[in-house]
């Protein structure tokens, strides 16, 4: 899906957010997901960390494959980005240590994973695969983003009625997250044919 107007933008961001959502119809991203939901918070946080390093990360590696192209290197071209992923995860974390060290120790081992989040990776590689110019490069690493964190945020508000629900002692814990996953999962795939 191309850029051309107005119009073509809201769409554009309808499919990144609902439409092809990372976590429910892509299963990109999931370790993240499972890990940091428990808290409507630190779900918050990592989704705007990730929402952060993913436009970033667009932005940037559209000029590095540029480059690559240029000099016939595309062949490094995931080499490349994971470095560029890295260097910006790494600003990411220096920043939320020094002005947010309770969200930095929520976060905890999740913050430096984002470097191998494939969900980031994901987005950089389906700019280069798609030929997106830069604003579309840019438009789809922070919708696709703003979809991860959507996907996070809805399932720590559900992690969070589940701790005080009344149900099955065999079922507390993961098996529920695993089994809301699933079935916002199946939820979301009823915007599969929303935007074409």
């Amino acid at each position: 899906m191309r850029i051309t107007d107005v119009g073509s933008f809201f769409l554009f961001m309808v499919n990144c957010i609902l439409c092809n959502n990372f976590i429910f119809s892509r299963f990109l991203g999931c370790c993240p997901f499972l890990g940091v939901s428990s808290k409507v918070q630190t779900a918050t946080g990592m989704g705007l960390a990730v929402t952060f390093v993913m436009g970033i990360a667009s932005l940037v590696t559209y000029f590095v494959n540029l480059i690559l192209v240029a000099l016939g290197l595309e062949y490094l071209q995931t080499i490349a980005f994971i470095l560029v992923i890295a260097a910006l995860v790494q600003f990411v974390e220096m920043f939320m240590k020094k002005s947010m060290p309770s969200l930095y120790s929520a976060l905890g081992i999740y913050l430096p994973l984002i470097t191998t989040n494939c969900a980031v990776l994901a987005v950089t590689i389906m700019n280069v695969e798609n030929s997106y110019n830069l604003f579309e490069s840019v438009c789809n690493g922070v919708f696709g983003a703003l979809g991860f964190m959507l996907a996070i945020v809805l399932m720590a508000g559900v992690r969070e009625r589940l701790e005080t629900s009344d149900i099955p002692k065999s079922f507390k814990g993961f098996p529920s997250s695993l089994i809301t996953a699933g079935l916002l999962s199946i939820a979301f795939m009823g915007f599969q044919g929303l935007v074409k």
